[in-house]
């Protein structure tokens, strides 16, 4: 189960490495879009590692390579020639880590507190 869940996240991976350099991604019909997914993106990519690696060490890790994907994707966008390199996705992508990198931290914590409580 946990290689299929490993899998998962990989192949999330692999999907927002294609969205970023796809030519023509697909576009959220709403003001800030664009920032809209890459932060859900990228916050639930680090969710479902940081869910799947409890350890303080394996969550900074993944945060931090989560973050230099990010940033790495928009040069790689820049020097493609047919999308724009923008702070404003580096920022969505990193906020959106964090994001993600929080909840995997509280949510289970906040799911055992609830157990706890239920007679």
């Amino acid at each position: 189960m946990r290689a299929a869940a490993l899998a998962g996240g990989w192949l999330l991976a692999a999907a927002i490495v294609w969205l970023s350099l796809t030519p023509s991604p697909p576009r959220l019909d709403l003001e800030s879009g664009d920032k809209l997914g890459h932060f859900l993106g990228y916050a639930g990519l680090m969710f479902w590692f940081g869910f799947l690696y409890r350890a303080a060490r394996a969550r900074i890790g993944y945060a931090l390579l989560w973050i230099a994907m990010g940033v790495a994707l928009e040069f790689a966008q820049a020097a493609g020639g047919y999308r724009s390199f923008e702070l404003a996705d580096m920022a969505a992508n990193t906020l959106g880590v964090l994001a993600g990198a929080l909840a995997a931290f509280i949510l289970p914590r906040a799911a055992r507190a609830r157990e706890r409580e239920t007679p």
